[in-house]
């Protein structure tokens, strides 16, 4: 006898039963929705990609820890992919003559990590990647910030629930040259300080140390001592200065923030709960200007960011935002007192149908007692039954399952009562 299947997921990945499903639709749509008032426009990809594409530019840890790599049956290195940004990189560059600078692209769908599974991180998640290419820094920076500060803000968040940390790469590579650091020893510095928060600052200085003689850091504190760090610190100040006269207050200068991956040449940012229940990163990002180059030609300014819907659901639920999920449920469940009574209830659906209304027609035998109790179970909270004398009458006795209540009514008035849910 064969051994029976567990019923568990893969670990670190989820089964989404449409309750869960429609919880992140709805989240996603009122993301869409906000995307689409800045004009932006929704484009997508397969999640294989040639594993030499994220080799390329994206992080070491990732390429060689948490990436799903393989080989194909026909000995091709293919990857998973973990992000979205090498994917629109390779896009554009392949039809860059074609399309209309700027774009401004969205992106929602899945991505795989190998990483060990905790609150906020899993193996499969679906995130968000945004997009503005073809401006150069200054107000394409300016735009995206405006643009995440909107996403938040549209689930009735306040500036006080959340926090924008800036920084930007020519400032740290401008301090690392004055501190005398080159090539692979920028990189070492940079892989260094993106774990900074997450080390000892005694053990973060001991492991400066050996990198560097001078810290980097010290010299973007006293930028006085470096002209090229000092002008490279006042174009970020005088950008955040912009974005708070602009309505974004919550946005400030830290200069711990690096972002992993190598790609990144100006401005990068992360976006953070203020609760510390919910102490990740909800949104990362930053300018990339050099990453089509990687395909060929000449290279194309560019700035986004992404955010993953799991940490985003948890800040949701932290700060009692998140979407209840009945968005996408039935409201109305149509009984039938005999089987003879489904063609009719069904045809009645459909005009409930056509003017909006959500309708769950019974197909069973059951009689009315089961058919409302399948109706509590479903969490439908309307439910009618609809017979040949409501057929004769055209009026229907609607029942309001959590409280009990009854009213009657013509069958005119009932999509209106049905979309006002009672």
């Amino acid at each position: 006898m064969s051994e029976t299947l567990s019923t568990e997921s893969y670990k670190g990945v989820r089964d989404f039963y449409p309750a869960d499903w429609v919880r992140m639709e709805v989240m996603f749509a009122r993301i869409r929705q906000t995307l689409r008032e800045w004009g932006y426009e929704e484009y997508n990809a397969s999640p294989l990609e040639r594993a030499e594409l994220y080799e390329a530019k994206t992080s070491e840890e990732i390429v060689n820890e948490q990436t799903y790599t393989f080989t194909d049956r026909g000995d091709r290195r293919v990857t998973l992919r973990p992000e979205m940004t090498p994917t629109l990189a390779r896009m554009v560059a392949n039809k860059r003559r074609e399309l209309a600078f700027p774009l401004r692209w969205f992106s929602i769908g899945n991505r795989f990590r190998y990483e060990r599974p905790q609150k906020g991180r899993l193996r499969e998640f679906y995130q968000l990647d945004v997009d503005l290419v073809g401006l150069p820094e200054g107000e394409a920076d300016i735009e995206t910030i405006q643009i995440i500060s909107a996403i938040v803000k549209a689930f009735g968040a306040t500036e006080s629930d959340f926090v924008i940390r800036m920084n930007s790469r020519a400032l740290l590579n401008a301090a690392c040259e004055a501190a005398g650091l080159k090539g692979e020893q920028v990189r070492q510095y940079l892989r260094l300080l993106d774990k900074k928060a997450k080390m000892a600052p005694e053990a973060f200085a001991a492991a400066s140390a050996t990198i560097a003689a001078k810290d980097p850091l010290s010299l973007i504190e006293h930028s006085s001592e470096a002209p090229e760090v000092a002008l490279e610190k006042r174009k970020l100040l005088d950008r955040i200065e912009t974005l708070k006269m602009r309505g974004v207050e919550n946005i400030v200068f830290d200069v711990g923030i690096t972002r992993g991956f190598d790609y990144y040449t100006g401005t990068v940012f992360e976006v953070y709960d203020t609760d510390p229940a919910n102490p990740r990163a909800l949104f990362g990002g930053g300018r990339y200007d050099g990453l089509m180059a990687l395909f060929g030609g000449d290279p194309v300014p560019a700035i986004g960011f992404g955010m993953g819907d799991v940490s985003f659901a948890d800040f949701l639920e932290t700060h009692q935002l998140a979407p209840s999920g009945n968005e996408g449920k039935p409201q109305l469940y149509l009984g039938t007192p005999t089987e003879g009574d489904i063609p009719a209830a069904q045809a009645f659906a459909d005009t409930l149908r056509a003017q909006g209304s959500r309708v769950f027609v019974n197909l069973t035998t059951r009689g009315l007692g089961d058919q409302i109790k399948d109706a509590v179970k479903r969490d439908i909270p309307l439910f009618i039954a609809y017979g040949a004398d409501e057929v004769a009458k055209g009026t229907v006795r609607m029942k309001i399952l959590a409280t009990g209540e009854e009213a009657g009514l013509p069958v005119s008035e009932l999509p209106a009562r049905v979309r006002a849910g009672s």
